[in-house]
């Protein structure tokens, strides 16, 4: 079984399922503009500060005056690039869920204070407010099974159809890694071959690919739907 609610257990190497919601239930994403925000600054604090640096460098949009500013913030900003490794999350209009892994003990802490404050601190100018956006701390579950890692995965991906419109169907949902997975989109910072790995051995509960599972797969009894349930904890 998972540990419940906050994130009590620290564990070098472990895997994670994080997750947080707004302040009073409230929207944290408001229009597409937050979204890629949010989803900005993933790729800025997992990927390698060379490779932000080079893109930021060759952006002939950007005035020099305004590069020089990015290229410091970025050099002077925390990176967990090879110490965060992220295999799945959606993102809904009031919470986010995210399924991670670290390579230190204290790694995850890190990491989420880090885009918790700057999504915060984002938010907050360019709706002028102030005050926390989010809930509280956010919320962490120890994954001590493969079996809880692979239906976790499964959960996030298929969270998103409570919002989508009748008619559509989960990779049509761009706030989410599952169109990822099906190759609609490319996240260059998210570890895609881990999960995939379960879908070429025997491991992928009789699916021969992840789409299959994650659209495919039925409960087998009521307590069995129930205990998957909880791995989201909404």
């Amino acid at each position: 079984m998972p540990a419940k609610n906050t994130l009590k257990q620290y564990v070098l190497g472990g895997f994670y399922h994080i997750y947080n919601r707004g302040v009073e239930k409230r929207n944290i994403f408001l229009d597409d503009q937050d979204y890629r925000v949010f989803l900005n600054y993933f790729k800025i604090y997992l990927s390698p500060k060379e490779e932000i640096l080079k893109e930021i460098k060759a952006d002939e949009n950007l005035s020099d005056e305004i590069k020089a500013k990015k290229i410091l913030e970025i050099v002077n900003l925390n990176n967990f690039h090879n110490k965060i490794y992220v295999f799945c999350f959606t993102l809904m209009e009031n919470h986010f869920h995210i399924e991670l892994r670290q390579k230190g003990s204290r790694d995850i802490e890190l990491f989420m204070r880090s885009l918790s404050s700057k999504y915060g601190r984002y938010f907050n100018k360019k709706y002028e407010r102030v005050g926390p956006l989010f809930q509280s701390r956010y919320k962490g579950i120890l994954i001590e099974k493969e079996e809880y890692f692979l239906h976790l995965s499964r959960y996030i991906h298929i969270n998103s159809r409570e919002i989508l419109s009748k008619g559509r169907d989960l990779a049509s949902y761009p706030w989410s890694s599952y169109p990822a997975y099906l190759g609609k989109i490319n996240f260059s910072w998210l570890n895609k071959d881990y999960l995939l790995s379960y879908f070429k051995s025997a491991k992928g509960f009789g699916f021969s690919s992840y789409q299959g599972f994650v659209e495919g797969y039925k409960e087998k009894t009521q307590e069995e739907t129930d205990l998957y349930k909880e791995l989201l904890l909404d």
